[in-house]
């Protein structure tokens, strides 16, 4: 049984990733702070025309027909630059959620999205902050058991200050003269599936952040000296790097596996996509906590770029669900009286 991405997969990956890392810099980060908008529209245009905005949109509307399991690597790209344009949330959620709805939605909004011609934000109760609103042409907006579809005039938003300068964050407050597009037990089903793309989409991010802050670590250890050498010789250094690099290590593949759930509809889907935002959101903290530490006084100010990629990973340790709410779903399979553990259930469906 092969458990690993095909080559066409890694090669994407790769170049995707050399784009980015060519494209979105620090320094074009930091610029886009002092913009009105926060976003940057040519790399909008750019991740476009590479066919990144309608990856996951089926052909006949535009996209690449492409599953979560293909974007995951990518989202890990996204990650690790810290992009902050919706990417990750247009692919994931937001394109996912008006294919299941289907009809006239889907009809007239996932080709102008796969065109970048428009951007639909997707806001659920269990994050009542939305990322992007200010710039969302359509909001899908779930309250209780109503799911709404809304354009701008249809809500007021109110601006509210974050963390990581790049996430814009508005809370949404819905017109009375707006009527739900579904009703029921149908929405739960939505909100689960989108709960659980975000979910992914923040764990996968998470896995680049942490290698990101390691890699600029790596590179400040090796160039700071003391007492005549570079401080990444010393072991104390060296161990701060080596529980990071376990942990990644360790959290890849429940994020691989999540993305596998979510792409086939396993019944377990739920609990993969928990376990697999724990792991990696403890591997993005703990990079942060270690890499500040080697970074000394440095680790601390706005001029380092550690501080962009540290936020942003705080960031997505709330969003989508915290820590709280992801260990109470997996503590509520491992507690259930039907469930399968040990090495003996590793492989079978579900399980």
């Amino acid at each position: 049984m092969d458990f690993t991405f095909s080559e066409d997969q890694l090669l994407f990956q790769q170049t995707v990733r050399d784009f980015l890392v060519s494209e979105v810099t620090p320094q074009r980060i930091r610029a886009s702070w002092e913009t009105d908008s926060g976003r940057d529209p040519k790399l909008w245009d750019q991740l476009t025309e590479m066919g990144l905005v309608g990856m996951t949109a089926p052909e006949t509307w535009g996209g690449l027909g492409l599953s979560e399991l293909d974007f995951v690597l990518l989202a890990r790209e996204c990650g690790y630059v810290a992009l902050p344009e919706p990417l990750v949330h247009t692919a994931l959620v937001a394109v996912p959620m008006l294919g299941a709805l289907g009809g006239e939605l889907a009809q007239r909004w996932l080709p102008a999205i796969a065109a970048g011609e428009a951007t639909v934000i997707v806001g659920l109760e269990q994050n009542l902050l939305l990322e992007d609103a200010h710039r969302a042409d359509l909001l899908l907006i779930q309250r209780g058991d109503a799911l709404y579809a809304l354009n701008p005039e249809q809500c007021k938003l109110r601006h509210n200050e974050s963390v990581d300068p790049s996430r814009k964050l508005y809370a949404v407050e819905i017109c009375d003269s707006a009527e739900p597009i579904s009703t029921g037990a149908p929405v739960q089903a939505f909100t689960t599936a989108a709960l659980n793309r975000g979910a992914l989409g923040c764990a996968a991010q998470a896995l680049g952040l942490a290698q990101r802050m390691v890699d600029l670590s790596v590179q400040y250890t090796t160039d700071r000296n003391q007492f005549g050498k570079p401080i990444g010789s010393f072991q104390a250094v060296k161990h701060h790097m080596a529980n990071i690099a376990v942990r990644l290590e360790y959290a890849g593949a429940p994020v691989a596996r999540a993305a596998y759930s979510i792409a086939n509809s396993e019944p377990g889907a739920s609990r993969h996509v928990s376990h697999a935002k724990l792991v990696a959101c403890e591997a993005a903290s703990l990079a942060a906590k270690n890499c500040i530490q080697v970074h000394g006084a440095m680790g601390y100010t706005w001029e380092v770029d550690l501080h962009i990629y540290m936020k942003k990973a705080w960031a997505l340790n709330n969003t989508w669900g915290d820590a709280g709410f992801h260990k109470n779903r997996v503590s509520s399979w491992i507690f259930s009286p039907d469930a399968k553990l040990g090495a003996g259930s590793t492989f079978p469906s579900g399980a």
